[in-house]
């Protein structure tokens, strides 16, 4: 049995992940072999220690910290008093720059505390709508809007806790899901005392209530225009005074909301965001420890943590985007009221559940392109004289919704000074809801649309290229349509100087872009990476990673149209692609045939329906047995197997070859072949180097999942395949990437926990990271991942965002 290490030693390896900031000053020496040998550990049974000396007590992180078994099992650790960690939040000290441990329960108050502030604050100034129900209308001064309320109440709550303070109103309302809440008076001196009683006092869990004026704007009613109030010549601040006081000193930007690292350098964006990453990614190496099973020696990688600052694997760097400012080939803008009541088309200027709804022009973010935001003013100036109502997100109701701009460059190198200039193409599409309008008065307003889209673009100098526009019908609560939605009405540039006309073709319209010499047809909703540019060093990157050759089988899992698989395809022997938008899956197909590529197929599905399903199909077969057959022994012997397997449903040649077989000719697994073919397959082959029927040896996955990372069936299915050993994760939110990799990096327990926990409710307050420990316990038994390496491609300047790549192999 291995010796037990000093004390010392074993203080510092059980609490090594227990604080976020590691200190030099008290880490431990790196661990003996003997050390690494030992499992993970557990609490012992040890001699009492001496009481912690001066020194020790006077250091500035004693007691700093909460220790990490006292945080899962609630009880002391083996080192009693003489951990430096503490045992509970009474003992527990500040650190030194004054901040608290963000797992206690003091720190997760503060922040709690602070984000309630920051709502109250944001939702008293900038919530430029109210409830209206039944032709009821605010007044003036006698309406308030009640900020941090409960987001589960609704109406009826609200009004029962008005009444059960004695308040006396007219009408209140509330949203379920949101913190703000509307109440009118019918005097002053009724509105006077609900401030007096309201504002400040704390509600439910420690939320404090904020009461601040609505921003009055005149409210659309049905199939009437709903004009901004115009400033009196005689009074220039008169559009002014429904606005608190206080406005102009807290009112956000669009350029704060969209892109809050513009005020940085882009070389200290670059250093912001590794330096946000590496923390994320520490989260990995932490979970991971927790979620092995008890009894089961930690994996190297976990034990190797410490000596590269406890990341899960080395963080390569970040890689630049070529292009810093205008890089957004698609922009989606919000139509609402701005803080003074006019209808505008920008971005949001904070988060909706807070109450939000102000919305602000786009002209000042870097990230949006002047023909973005030009098109954007247009649409902005037509909706100031529309006949139609813009959308009203407390009551959901209106008609204009959104406009979303799609541009498409031209090949070649693209000059930074000068982007715009490579735009050659632009898709328009506008989200209206026509639930309950007329249906001729909605295509006279967008045919007189189109002619104003038609009108702005050549007004411009030099004129701005529009190529379709598109309005997409959504009658949802939020603007995020499901791909299915309905296309209404199509307009397309002719050519010449006729302008936008109206399409009787079912074809869908799209326009394109081109990635590393390839070109790419995009359907309106189908998924593209925004920065043109970034994305072929991201996939690029991708492709070096996995290791591909002549002998690959590369899955493409969430492919959108294609775009990665089909740049990589020249580099494997054979693609496969899943993807659940049924018109990204066309455009992949045609991508596919303009560009000339034929060892691709796309399956369209939910990648947790069909992922398990195609690797059976393509990954099922015997297991090869020899590899030191002759060449000419080895074509005879799947000539002769094919002869044999005629009628054979599974497609597979040559009982003794474990590689999979698929057909070059149309991108598709074999299912059978006649007599004739095999004769041919065999003369071929003695006059051919290259055989259509080509066999792989290596099988890769490249996921690109959306923000809320895979699903766990997916995961399931990549962890317990044994013939995939290497996978490329590509992440646009690391904090997934953190959870999926937990349970594809985790061992197997030796017996399934599942159902072993009785109480399985908790998991409603759970992390991603906490839910997928939970899910690692019931994974089955099968070879774990490691992380290998990752790197940073930044496709979102002057953004927190970032694009994360990571190898895993095993």
């Amino acid at each position: 049995m291995a010796e037990i290490p000093p004390t010392e030693t074993l203080t510092s390896v059980e609490h090594q992940d227990s604080t976020d900031q590691p200190n030099p000053s008290v880490s431990p020496p790196p661990p003996s072999a003997e050390e690494i040998n030992l499992p993970e550990k557990r609490k012992r049974e040890v001699e009492p220690e001496p009481e912690p000396s001066a020194d020790k007590a006077k250091h500035p992180l004693w007691k700093t910290s909460l220790c990490s078994y006292f945080r899962r099992s609630g009880e002391l650790c083996s080192h009693g008093e003489t951990c430096r960690y503490a045992h509970g939040e009474d003992e527990l000290r500040p650190r030194p720059d004054n901040t608290w441990d963000p797992t206690s329960e003091r720190a997760k108050k503060m922040a709690k505390t602070n984000d309630q502030d920051k709502a109250a604050e944001a939702g008293g100034i900038m919530m430029t709508e109210a409830l209206e129900e039944d032709g009821e209308e605010s007044s003036s001064g006698l309406s308030k809007c009640i900020v941090n309320l409960p987001m589960k109440w609704s109406s009826d709550n609200f009004r029962l806790f008005l009444n059960d303070q004695g308040i006396v109103f007219k009408s209140a309302k509330k949203k379920k899901g949101m913190i703000v809440g509307f109440v009118t008076f019918e005097s002053e001196e009724q509105s006077k005392t609900a401030v007096e009683k309201l504002d400040g006092q704390t509600v439910g869990n420690n939320r404090t209530l904020k009461v601040s004026d609505v921003i009055q704007r005149p409210f659309e009613k049905s199939n009437k225009a709903a004009l901004p109030v115009k400033p009196s010549p005689d009074n220039d601040d008169e559009n002014d005074s429904v606005l608190p006081s206080d406005s102009a000193s807290k009112a956000r930007s669009a350029r704060d909301a969209v892109t809050p690292l513009a005020h940085m350098s882009y070389s200290d964006q670059l250093e912001h965001k590794k330096n946000s990453l590496a923390q994320i990614l520490k989260r990995l190496t932490r979970n991971a420890r927790k979620a092995c099973p008890n009894g089961i020696s930690l994996p190297e990688w976990i034990l190797k943590a410490r000596e590269i600052g406890g990341l899960p694997c080395k963080l390569e760097g970040i890689i630049e985007s070529p292009l810093v400012n205008g890089y957004r080939n698609k922009c989606e803008f919000s139509v609402g009221n701005s803080l003074q009541g006019k209808h505008t088309v920008g971005f949001l200027l904070g988060n909706f559940r807070e109450g939000v709804t102000a919305v602000e022009e786009p002209v000042d973010c870097p990230n949006v392109s002047r023909i973005a935001c030009k098109y954007a003013a247009i649409f902005q100036e037509f909706l100031q004289q529309s006949c139609l109502p813009i959308w009203n997100r407390l009551n959901n109701s209106g008609f204009w919704r959104q406009l979303t701009v799609r541009e498409g460059r031209k090949p070649g190198q693209i000059d930074a000074d000068n982007s715009e200039a490579s735009i050659s193409e632009v898709m328009l599409m506008v989200q209206v809801c026509t639930l309950g309008s007329d249906e001729g008065q909605v295509k006279e307003e967008l045919h007189r649309l189109a002619q104003t889209f038609s009108a702005g673009s050549t007004a411009e100098s030099p004129p701005l290229p529009l190529t379709t526009l598109v309005i997409q019908d959504h009658t949802g609560i939020s603007n995020a349509a499901p791909s299915d939605a309905p296309l209404r009405y199509v307009f397309l540039h002719r050519g010449g100087d006729c302008g936008l006309e109206i399409s009787d073709d079912v074809v869908e319209p799209r326009i394109h872009d081109h990635i590393s010499n390839l070109r790419f047809s995009i359907s309106p909703s189908a998924f593209f990476q925004v920065n043109t540019l970034a994305a072929e060093r991201l996939y690029s990157l991708a492709g070096d990673w996995a290791d591909l050759g002549p002998d690959t089988l590369l899955f493409d899992v969430c492919c959108g149209t294609g775009t990665i698989g089909l740049t990589l395809a020249h580099h494997v022997g054979m693609v496969v692609g899943i993807e659940m938008n049924a018109s990204a899956v066309s455009d992949a197909e045609r991508n596919a045939e303009a560009n000339g590529i034929k060892n691709c197929r796309f399956v369209c599905g939910k990648a947790e329906d069909v992922i398990g399903s195609l690797m059976k199909e393509y990954l099922s077969l015997p297991e090869k047995q020899d590899e030191n057959r002759d060449t000419s022994e080895n074509n005879e012997s799947e000539a002769n197997s094919a002869e044999e397997n005629i009628n054979s449903v599974d497609g597979v040649v040559g009982a003794e070859n474990s590689s999979v077989v698929v057909n070059h000719e149309n991108g598709h697994a074999v299912s059978g072949c006649s007599k004739d073919e095999a004769k041919l397959e065999k003369d071929s082959t003695s006059q051919s180097s290259s055989n259509p029927m080509r066999q792989f040896k290596n099988v890769v996955a490249i996921v690109d999942p959306p923000r809320v990372g895979l699903h766990p069936t997916v995961i399931k299915v990549l962890r317990t395949q044994s013939r995939l050993r290497r996978l490329v994760y590509i992440s646009c939110n690391p904090d997934s990437l953190v959870a999926n990799a937990i349970e594809l990096c985790t061992p197997s327990p030796d017996k399934s926990e599942k159902g072993n926990n009785k109480n399985n409710r908790g998991w409603r307050n759970m992390s991603a990271a906490g839910l997928a420990r939970h899910r690692s316990k019931s994974m089955p038994e099968s070879e774990p991942f490691k992380p290998v390496k990752a790197m940073a491609v930044d496709l979102f300047p002057h953004t927190p965002h970032c694009e994360l790549v990571m190898l895993l192999e095993r």
